[in-house]
């Protein structure tokens, strides 16, 4: 770093520079915007110099790739020795139609799989329920029972590719059918690899699918990490998201503080019950999403990273640095995809996914250019998979650690997004903790108004949107949209029926008997649910019983 005399040496140089270089070529051309901001409402500076930074510790603040605090990266070689996990996010209609696409992403080189769930399986509902009329199979796959999950991996042997499941409210029975399932395979449970999202706080803050109250849900989640830190030492337990916040509006500073506020809500509840954060630290990741502003998003992904770290070590004393790192998976930007002029897509997600493997991410999901019309038909997830591909071999930008490391304006905004975000996290204490906020209402207002004050900026061309309030064509792309069977719902409910009429039922009552004893005497729920699942209960049927205990969440809020 430099000395003090030469950064005001450097400050001053800028100064005279601003004054008889930049405000004549302001004059005679006008800067295309009044102000240049951050989304986290930052003012965007037209150069940056040591001088900014000047307050950063190389060693205690940035520091070498795969050592506290990480802030380059949690592997010392990162990409140079393994490529990050591409993961595209599919499912869709039956079993049967969802296990014919995974097979295909993987002849195509996808690394992962990443399971998506029809509505009635996140909450818990089977298919033939009234309730789930007309959502059947169409924003995911459906899952009813463990026959379903059983076809869903045929042919896919788990002890080879790892598996990502997007589930919150019901994922206690989604992991442990994968655990039935891979018990069938004749998989050890060591090696099953993959991740549960399980992050139901963020459901309560900006996506809905909750079934239980927060306390009784934070109780299924402490049981997911007792039984997996013993039994899945690979499998990550839970995915905190701030993609869904991040898709509900919020910023960047916002998305990462709310995120990692809801992360210590759980080590609490862990500590709590007795769990050890050195242990079942090591079974956390995060997921996160990767928008359109390229710098702030590489800043906001190295500064996440930095402040976990510190996180796990100064607030929870974890001395395992395996139990600090801040893994995530990363998915491009849903929001941001456009119907009109759909291929433009391309270029969004493209720009989204370099940005995320700048950040260091572990896994990428790159949506498919379609997504703002429909599923994505095997062209567009193709494209959408070649874009990792490409980035992976021929852009270069995976051959050296943190490349971006020393700019001065992305050092800049990160060490400004870690700031803001202390400043929320410190907020969040002083309401008693994130479950309380939600209760109040506190990180859903936030979100609410910076999605407003965003749309504003949209309406009033502060932001472009190309090809939506800018750019605009008459003769909009015609592309060819996936059509989903119209007989899915009744396909499921006829496997659904015929199943309910060859299991063992007396097997089925014992088993949903047993776990609701279980759920009255707070005893660790996953290894009841197992044998719920064994007996080829439904996903409803085990919902039901934990309703009866727990009761259902209504969200009573004003906002």
């Amino acid at each position: 770093m430099f000395d003090k005399n030469k950064l005001e040496e450097i400050e001053n140089k800028k100064n005279e520079w601003k004054e008889k270089t930049l405000k004549k070529t302001i004059q005679r051309f006008p800067e295309r915007k009044q102000s240049f901001l951050t989304t986290y409402d930052e003012n965007i500076d037209v150069v940056y110099t040591p001088k900014d930074i000047e307050n950063i510790n190389y060693l205690e603040d940035v520091g070498f790739p795969g050592e506290y605090p990480f802030t380059r990266g949690v592997q010392p070689t990162m990409y140079r020795g393994k490529l990050w996990t591409m993961r595209q996010y599919a499912g869709f209609g039956t079993a049967e139609e969802s296990n014919e696409r995974y097979k295909y992403l993987l002849e195509q080189g996808q690394t992962g799989l990443s399971i998506a769930f029809d509505l009635p399986t996140q909450i818990g509902y089977d298919s033939d329920d009234s309730i789930s009329e007309g959502e059947v199979g169409k924003v995911g796959v459906a899952v009813d029972s463990l026959m379903d999950m059983e076809i869903l991996f045929d042919g896919i042997p788990l002890d080879e590719v790892s598996v990502s499941m997007t589930i919150n409210s019901t994922a206690i029975i989604l992991l442990a059918m994968l655990v039935v399932v891979a018990n069938k395979q004749g998989v050890p449970l060591e090696k099953l690899r993959g991740t549960i999202q399980n992050d139901i706080l963020k459901e309560y803050i900006a996506r809905g699918t909750y079934i239980f109250p927060p306390q009784e849900s934070m109780k299924i989640i402490v049981d997911i990490f007792d039984y997996g830190s013993k039994h899945l030492p690979k499998f990550n337990l839970i995915s905190i998201s701030g993609y869904h916040i991040r898709e509900a509006g919020a910023n960047s500073v916002q998305e990462v503080a709310f995120t990692l506020a809801d992360g210590i809500s759980y080590v609490e509840a862990a500590i709590k019950a007795g769990l050890d954060p050195n242990e079942f630290g090591k079974n956390l990741s995060f997921f996160f999403s990767s928008h359109n502003n390229f710098l702030e998003e590489i800043a906001k992904f190295r500064a996440s990273r930095k402040l976990w770290s510190k996180v796990m070590k100064k607030r929870f004393g974890v001395s395992n640095e395996n139990a600090m790192k801040l893994k995530f998976h990363t998915q491009t930007a849903g929001s941001t995809l456009t119907a009109q002029q759909p291929l433009n897509n391309i270029v969004r997600v493209t720009l989204q996914a370099l940005a995320a493997v700048l950040g260091g991410t572990q896994s990428l999901h790159t949506n498919s250019f379609d997504e703002a019309l429909g599923l994505p038909t095997e062209q567009a997830v193709t494209i959408a998979l070649r874009t990792q591909q490409i980035i992976a071999h021929e852009s270069g930008i995976s051959d050296t650690v943190d490349p971006f490391a020393g700019s001065y304006v992305i050092e800049k905004m990160t060490l400004e997004i870690e700031e803001k975000v202390e400043e929320y996290l410190k907020k969040i204490d002083e309401l008693g903790g994130m479950v309380k906020a939600i209760e109040i209402g506190y990180p859903q207002q936030e979100i609410l108004n910076t999605a407003y004050r965003t749309q504003r900026r949209i309406e009033e061309k502060e932001e472009i949107i190309v090809g939506v309030n800018e750019y605009k064509s008459e003769n909009d792309e015609k592309i060819e949209i996936l059509k989903l069977d119209e007989d899915i719902e009744k396909k499921q409910k006829e496997q659904l029926r015929a199943l309910k009429t060859d299991r063992n039922q007396k097997e089925v009552y014992y088993s949903l008997e047993r776990l609701k004893k279980a759920a009255c005497e707070n005893e660790n729920l996953f290894p009841y649910v197992i044998k719920c699942v064994e007996s080829y209960a439904t996903i409803g049927e085990i919902t039901k019983v934990l309703k009866e205990i727990y009761g259902e969440y209504h969200e009573n809020l004003s906002i």
